[in-house]
């Protein structure tokens, strides 16, 4: 459903990504993980059309993103890091507007934009400016602008930087929900959203993918030997003698020593195993055998922190971490202005015809920004809805 393969984007000298490859099967939601200024936004903005790879091809949905630029963005709904919201509209208003510019039939809207609010939990600030929302709502209004038209491919750029635990939460719930239905891949440097959310992750650093894979398989990235922790009755030094006779156990770490449990005491202890040997089974005989209460015995995993962190721990070049936060180089943004430009005072309708120069305008993907207004006379009778 996406497929990115050898895309490479280069500002001059400098390589904002390098070579990135990876795909997303139908209804997955894949996290597409890093540390700031790794590349993740500048591959978000090539995937969704609005920045051009300098290398490499990507797909979205069967469609070319380079020669089928305009079907690619009626197919994916797109979530920016900063939401593309108009402040002065109504949730219900912003969300019939944006469902016009997509393309949907008038006869249609209403059913889909009802849908969208309840999926989206904004049933009851459908009738509320956007610019009274707190940040949680506006991020919920933002992910609803990208589903209103039910694309088959949801590109979501850290839908929760900024939200506080409850709002994370929220957000996560929404995302989790849309999955199966929509092909999603989340841009993130937040570890927990990742393993809540996803299924499937993708880790890239210094502009290049370093890893990809299911949480279970990274689980086990780069570790050759196993480890084990044990809970037994007893004390732990009679424990470790049994163990330690144990064949292919090549240390024992003490957890937990003499830790009164009721009428008896309990230890827990770590097993590493030497590279290659499995003794799980051969621990479990061995304590059961010499008569010790055997509690729990679980095979440790390392942590996804684990792995990201021992994956990004190369410095990343900082003229690299700079491309990725800074705005469309001159001459993009120069073209992109022009086009603006002209949309603005030349719009047309869904017919074709023009339209008040006034009017909105924006592309089939997302709404286009607002142009500049004067900042909202303050309003202590108009509190901001949490």
């Amino acid at each position: 459903m996406i497929e990115a393969d050898q895309l490479s984007k280069t500002y001059g000298d400098v390589t904002a990504i390098r070579d990135v490859t990876f795909a997303v099967a139908p209804g997955e939601i894949m996290g597409f993980l890093g540390p700031n200024g790794a590349g993740k936004t500048t591959t978000m903005r090539i995937l969704a059309g609005f920045l051009p790879a300098s290398q490499g091809t990507a797909r979205v949905a069967d469609c070319d993103v380079h020669r089928d630029l305009m079907a690619v963005r009626q197919r994916i709904g797109y979530l920016p890091e900063l939401p593309p919201l108009y402040p002065e509209m109504t949730v219900e208003g912003f969300l019939h507007f944006v469902a016009r510019i997509k393309g949907l039939p008038a006869g249609d809207r209403s059913e889909r934009v009802t849908w969208t609010i309840g999926r989206c939990g904004l049933a009851d600030k459908r009738s509320v400016l956007i610019r009274k929302l707190s940040k949680g709502y506006r991020q919920r209004v933002g992910i609803a602008q990208a589903i209103v038209h039910n694309p088959p491919v949801i590109i979501l750029d850290e839908p929760t930087v900024g939200l506080d635990p409850r709002q994370n939460q929220a957000v996560r719930e929404l995302v989790k929900s849309l999955a199966g239905d929509h092909t999603i891949i989340l841009s993130t440097h937040i570890l927990p959203e990742v393993s809540m959310t996803c299924d499937r992750v993708t880790i890239i650093n210094g502009g290049q993918v370093v890893a990809s894979g299911s949480l279970d398989a990274l689980s086990h990235y780069g570790t050759t030997e196993l480890s084990y922790e044990v809970e037994v009755a007893g004390a732990a030094q009679l424990a470790q003698a049994q163990l330690y006779q144990v064949a292919g156990v090549h240390r024992i770490d003490v957890m937990l020593d003499s830790q009164p449990q009721g009428d008896e005491v309990r230890s827990r202890l770590k097993v590493q195993a030497q590279p290659g040997a499995d003794p799980g089974s051969a621990i479990a005989t061995r304590l059961v055998g010499a008569g010790m209460n055997l509690y729990e015995l679980r095979r440790g995993q390392t942590s996804l922190e684990d792995v990201f962190i021992n994956l990004t721990t190369t410095e990343v070049a900082e003229d690299v971490a700079e491309i990725e936060g800074a705005e469309t180089p001159a001459a993009e943004q120069s073209a992109d202005e022009t086009f603006a430009d002209k949309a603005v005072r030349e719009p047309i309708d869904e017919a074709g015809e023009s339209v008040a120069a006034d009017a909105p305008v924006a592309s089939p993907s997302t709404p286009a920004a607002p142009a500049p207004t004067a900042p909202a006379p303050t309003d202590s009778s108009d509190p901001e809805v949490q």
